[in-house]
């Protein structure tokens, strides 16, 4: 890797607000940089290379994104963490510092991120762009609409679940089955009352009466596919094969049964171009795609991935949720497909989490308790023995938070020593790109050697049931699984058609290794239950749907929509 000269730009005129501030006052007090300029100083991109989205956002020209055909490939970092907690792990902040401490060091590097989903950003979840002086700006448009991407994704997804009832109500000629359709609608909100619904309701001029639901965006298999596909003919490719249900005969119909994949690749032609924004640093940020880590495979768009890789140096990437999640399926999933495989890995923790892991509760975090700390490391060193696993020495970033004591942060070197792992304590929520710099050069050092050899924890000719047996006993310390009958004739049923080759995508709780959230540290002995699988035939994996969880949640008693709105100068308040 051959170093920029360094470039520390000046964030602001004045000062930042102190850390602890709202995060959105941090984002407001810097001005962002042009974002053709930031283009041009950073990959000598000229104009034509860009679409702007105002004067901050753009998209990059696809028929100018074919960087990766001249033979430059950078490193890639892949960033992980321990499993949630409502203390937070800052896996984004942390992708976000570190790649402004790579910068700071004088690196081309970029770091590709996902969108956010309106659904948590009115929810629980609050926003996805970082926190403290690691963020990604604009953040308010980045989490609120962004530039069309998921309502792109939301529309073809919807123009085709119209299309299959409407080629039901004129004739039908493929015979297809109405109460055998597996396609439902999506929308990026949560509302738990559409998870079930009937259609068709008010006679035969209204359609078929049928059972169906919504999922919420996220979880579409259209967002999958726009992530996973490698050019426009990929992506057409891939929705032709989406499976939208079966014939009264037993045999499926596919999207290109009716004809439907050329209207939704022109629906999606603009979206799948990558985003290019900035973060507080004035640092390139890529941020494409949403798919959810707890239903769906939780990875950035493979189009943003490389073409970060063809420009830059090294690149720096999150996977969402813990590594039992978004880390497995990356690998397994997209490094399968893509041939993408990580050259370094950096598993994130927080004190404050682990205590949660602990035993101690949201109101008891400001307390030392050093037996709760080490009872709640078992989380920590669970997941540096999976990613150990796939063959990958990790770099465990300790993510400060102001209140840790140094007697915790000791506590757990003294354990990263016990465990044989490289484990640095960085503070880029308070102090940005200067707080990352040490973890910044213990992945240089990492990527200065050999790259580690990536080991797939099943191979694509085992059975779809031994593939989820061998996640839930090797990863989340399961002894067994738990398989509806219903379940199992829908896996037995994708086998006998001819994907038993397909990885699986496990949607469960991201809270736990095991289904059930309150089970936290590093549960053992517990039986995994599989209640659904479904087919993506186009994004080429199947999902897996285990214990309690939904693919459209709803909203918790207090939405964050309560405390969102404008001010007195029409400002937004209360998005965090």
């Amino acid at each position: 890797m051959q170093p920029n000269k360094p470039q520390i730009l000046a964030v602001t005129e004045n000062p930042l607000p102190p850390p602890g501030s709202p995060d959105i006052d941090i984002a407001r007090a810097v001005q962002p940089q042009s974002i053709l300029l930031l283009a041009q100083q950073h990959w000598d991109l000229n104009a034509d290379s860009l679409i702007p989205f105002g004067h901050y956002k753009a998209k990059l020209d696809l028929d100018h994104c074919r960087w990766q055909t001249n033979g430059r490939r950078g490193k890639l970092v892949l960033v992980t963490a321990i499993s949630p907690t409502p203390a937070g792990e800052g896996k984004t902040t942390t992708s976000i510092g570190l790649n402004d401490g790579l910068n700071r060091l004088g690196v081309r590097s970029s770091v590709c991120l996902r969108e956010p989903s309106l659904g948590p950003c009115f929810g629980m979840k609050g926003g996805a762009t970082g926190g403290g002086r690691a963020q990604v700006i604009p953040m308010e448009d980045i989490n609120l609409h962004f530039n069309g991407d998921f309502h792109a994704v939301t529309a073809a997804h919807n123009l085709l679940a119209s299309l299959i009832d409407n080629h039901i109500h004129w004739d039908n000629e493929t015979d297809l089955d109405p109460h055998r359709i597996s396609w439902r609608r999506v929308m990026d909100l949560n509302d738990r009352t559409l998870r079930h619904t009937l259609t068709g309701l008010g006679g035969p001029a209204h359609g078929t009466p049928r059972e169906s639901g919504f999922d919420i965006t996220v979880a579409s298999e259209i967002m999958a596919i726009l992530c996973l596909a490698e050019d426009l003919g990929d992506l057409r490719r891939r929705l032709g094969q989406v499976l939208v249900g079966w014939r009264r005969d037993g045999s499926p119909v596919s999207v290109r049964d009716l004809s439907a994949d050329g209207a939704m690749t022109v629906l999606l032609k603009d979206a799948f171009q990558p985003n290019l924004v900035q973060s507080l640093e004035h640092n390139p940020v890529f941020v494409h795609g949403g798919p959810f880590a707890n239903i769906a495979h939780g990875c950035n768009s493979v189009i943003a991935t490389r073409t970060a890789l063809a420009l830059n140096d090294v690149v720096v990437t999150e996977a969402g949720f813990g590594a039992d999640l978004g880390a497995e399926k990356f690998i397994n999933i997209k490094g399968r497909q893509t041939g993408l495989r990580p050259d370094a890995v950096v598993l994130v923790c927080t004190v404050r989490a682990l205590k949660m892991h602990g035993g101690l509760t949201a109101d008891q975090l400001k307390h030392s308790d050093m037996p709760a700390l080490r009872a709640g490391s078992a989380n920590l060193e669970r997941h540096i023995h999976n990613l150990r696993q796939f063959g990958f020495e990790p770099i465990v970033c300790i993510n400060r938070f102001p209140g840790d004591r140094n007697q915790e942060l000791a506590l757990l070197q003294r354990l990263g020593a016990q465990w044989d792992v490289t484990m640095v304590t960085a503070e880029h929520w308070s102090k940005g790109g200067d707080g990352a710099t040490e973890l910044a050069r213990a992945v240089l050092d990492r990527l200065a050697g050999e790259a580690p050899e990536v080991q797939l924890l099943y191979p694509d000719e085992m059975p779809l049931t031994d593939k989820i047996h061998s996640l839930a006993t090797r990863l989340y310390g399961a002894t067994d699984l738990d398989v509806t009958p219903q379940a199992l004739r829908q896996l037995e049923e994708y086998e006998q058609l001819g994907f038993g080759h397909l990885p699986v995508c496990i949607a469960k709780t991201q809270y736990s290794f095991s289904a059930d959230p309150k089970l936290l540290g590093a549960p053992q002995g517990h039986r995994l239950p599989v209640r659904e699988a479904r087919l993506c035939a186009g994004a080429g994996f199947v999902v897996v749907i285990c214990g309690d969880i939904m693919t459209m949640p709803g909203l918790p008693r207090r939405p964050a929509a309560l405390d969102i709105g404008l001010d007195g100068e029409g400002r937004i308040i209360g998005l965090s």
